[in-house]
């Protein structure tokens, strides 16, 4: 197995010229790709339709090509600050079996669906679980054999419309809540868990439904889950790193602690001076206390400008001036990913010769 990850610019959701350029390069096989993780130019709300209309012209570019299995679309609204709307393009070859000799473990990533949800299952113990059944697929299918070797796990999940909500209630069936946007959080959450769950970073058998967006405490350290209303299931998309995989890729992670620890970001980068950042991959959150390091934010008192757009500003602006590039991925609402405040961050890197 070999596995490449290449980013593409785009002028608008729609805008695939750059992505049909790469393949007419030969820099991308479309019949082996994967998964697309795209970064596009919305609000990252409830009302963000950026994420659904750059999946169905996506979709509808990758028909053309025949891929091998259908792929995974994974679309995060807002672009805040410095961030650079692009696609994460992200490949596989099975029967690719010539590799970097000096890598132990190299790049390896797999995919997994959950069945589609009923509106009362959004945020609650049956998401959990069915997001931990994808990603014990997923890790399956990457013949990643570690937990340990798991070092981010992108969900994206489904959220409650107005539609949902309305036609639940008459049906009798009582929600996680009736507030579209805290539905996101819930479902953010419930699947951050499902990872933790899979992973072993947190007990089954001691997590309850009323954990879920309170028991801050249990978290995972590598979970990134986006909410969007294009779809009623949940996309994952595991990366980690394992002996069965070829190629000069290899992923690594660390755990911000709040939204300015870019010094543990940089340690970790540090550790590799013969490699190359390809891409990184991060969770931002507006600290939930209304401080951080004991300096008062006004982030969740703007009415304005939502919360998660402004967590994505600051932490993308502390990743690009790491990493010396803004065309990165930053998605905002870390409930249960990361400890309160802070979030996960994965970079792919390309060992040099």
């Amino acid at each position: 197995m070999k596995c490449s990850v290449v980013r593409v610019p785009h002028a608008a959701p729609d805008d695939v010229r750059e992505l049909k350029a790469q393949i007419e390069a030969g820099v991308i096989d479309p019949t082996k790709v994967i998964a697309v993780m795209g970064k596009t130019e919305g609000n990252g709300c409830v009302n963000d339709f950026t994420r659904g209309f750059a999946t169905r012209s996506l979709d509808s570019f990758f028909a053309n090509y025949s891929p091998a299995s259908p792929i995974s679309y994974v679309m995060s609204g807002g672009t805040e600050g410095i961030l650079s709307p692009h696609f994460t393009v992200v490949s596989r070859d099975d029967d690719e079996t010539s590799g970097t000799a000096n890598l132990e473990k190299a790049l390896a990533i797999g995919v997994a669906k959950t069945p589609a949800f009923l509106p009362e299952q959004i945020g609650r113990m049956e998401q959990v679980h069915a997001v931990a059944k994808a990603v014990e697929a997923a890790m399956q299918e990457a013949k990643i054999e570690s937990k340990s070797d798991v070092h981010f796990v992108q969900v994206k999940c489904p959220l409650l419309t107005s539609d949902l909500i309305y036609r639940a209630r008459s049906e009798g069936h009582a929600l996680v809540t009736e507030d579209t946007y805290k539905s996101m959080g819930y479902s953010r959450g419930a699947s951050a868990l499902g990872v933790a769950v899979a992973l072993e970073e947190t007990s089954r058998e001691n997590l309850d439904e009323s954990d879920i967006c309170h028991s801050w405490e249990k978290f995972s350290g590598v979970a990134s889950t986006s909410a969007g209303s294009e779809l009623d299931y949940c996309e994952v998309i595991v990366f980690g790193n394992s002996k069965s995989a070829v190629g000069p890729l290899f992923i690594d992670h660390v755990v911000m602690q709040d939204a300015i620890d870019g010094v543990v970001v940089k340690s970790m980068i540090d550790k590799y001076p013969n490699a190359s950042i390809i891409q990184v991959l991060a969770k931002a959150e507006a600290d939930p206390t209304g401080f951080v390091r004991e300096r008062r934010h006004t982030m969740l008192n703007d009415s304005d400008i939502n919360h998660t757009r402004h967590a994505r500003a600051v932490v993308g602006g502390v990743l690009a001036s790491i990493s010396g590039d803004p065309m990165i991925y930053v998605s905002g609402g870390a409930e249960h990913q990361g400890p309160s405040g802070g979030g996960p961050v994965a970079v792919i890197f390309q060992q040099n010769k």
